[in-house]
């Protein structure tokens, strides 16, 4: 005997996703181009077949149910098996096609776009999708597999990861051209801490580095000013706010400009490696599959893109 959900279509489950993704039916109507009475008989139509209720409403906030949360996984499943289809699809017309979903660091937003556009000169049918994150949201992003790929460093050896080292990602002190720092001999570790840092919000890769290492060399700092970007926190070191760990490829411009120093010393930089991710039990799409064969083949290129950067030449 057939099971009831064996009817359902996957325009129910498109529009089933897409009111889980906006907690709203009226919002969920907008993006699909419906009417929000459509929207809703489409849900009561997927709660008959499962005889499940999937959502329910706690004040004006609209939850997922268990039922619910089971048939957003299967539907994910779903969706991702036609993708993948798609590309094989395409691999039999002897073209690879489709999209390549790339979550980042958003450290590494300065040298990925180069590496990229390499990668696309060598598959222009492949349309990449990259969306930057701090470190929290992509654990996030990852425990739900909603990319393809992340990239991103310091890989938590408490998932399930597949993860694979390809570049470097050097975090140094910067000041602005007029700081005393500059003048201050012999110049140690311990001396930033008579100083302002500026750090990055809770979440971030490069806080976490930082703070790590700061903790490994028992350096403290006598006030803190926080940012939610890297280039926020690199205009309040211009505007001589204070002292911070940056990614060298983030101040590279300025670095070469003068307009701001890095400072030596010899335990810096702090050097973490960016990694390309993907939970285990995930299959590559041929998309993904490609650009981890390039990262893999390519790695004097990379090498050679990520150098523009060290040298502080305009890549």
């Amino acid at each position: 005997m057939q099971k009831s959900y064996m009817r359902i279509t996957l325009r129910q489950l498109q529009v089933f996703q897409t009111v889980c993704e906006q907690r709203s039916y009226s919002r969920a109507a907008e993006l699909l181009a419906l009417t929000q009475p459509a929207v809703s008989q489409q849900i009561r139509q997927l709660e008959e077949l499962l005889e499940q209720p999937l959502f329910e409403y706690v004040g004006k906030k609209l939850y997922l149910t268990n039922a619910a949360e089971y048939l957003r996984n299967t539907a994910k499943d779903v969706f991702q098996r036609f993708d993948v289809l798609d590309m094989q699809l395409s691999e039999l017309s002897g073209t690879l096609k489709g999209e390549l979903r790339i979550a980042a660091e958003s450290s590494a937003k300065y040298v990925l776009p180069h590496i990229i556009a390499e990668f696309q000169r060598l598959h222009p049918n492949i349309t990449p999708i990259l969306n930057v994150f701090n470190r929290a949201q992509l654990l996030r992003r990852l425990n739900d597999s909603r990319d393809d790929l992340v990239i991103m460093t310091d890989v938590p050896s408490e998932l399930a990861l597949e993860f694979m080292p390809f570049l470097n990602n050097p975090i140094v002190a910067v000041v602005n051209c007029g700081h005393p720092l500059l003048q201050t001999t012999p110049l140690t570790l311990q001396s930033l801490g008579e100083y302002t840092l500026l750090q990055r919000e809770k979440g971030s890769g490069t806080r976490h580095a930082s703070e790590l290492f700061c903790q490994q060399k028992h350096l403290q700092f006598k006030s803190f000013v926080e940012f939610n970007s890297s280039e926020a926190q690199r205009e309040g070191v211009s505007a001589g706010l204070g002292i911070a760990f940056l990614p060298r490829y983030c101040a590279f411009r300025e670095l070469q400009a003068g307009s701001l120093q890095e400072l030596q010393l010899k335990e810096l930089p702090i050097v973490r490696s960016w990694c390309l991710v993907h939970p285990q039990q995930r299959h590559l799409s041929p998309t993904a599959q490609a650009f981890e064969d390039f990262i893999l083949q390519q790695r004097q290129l990379i090498s050679r893109i990520a150098a523009k950067f060290e040298l502080g030449t305009p890549s």
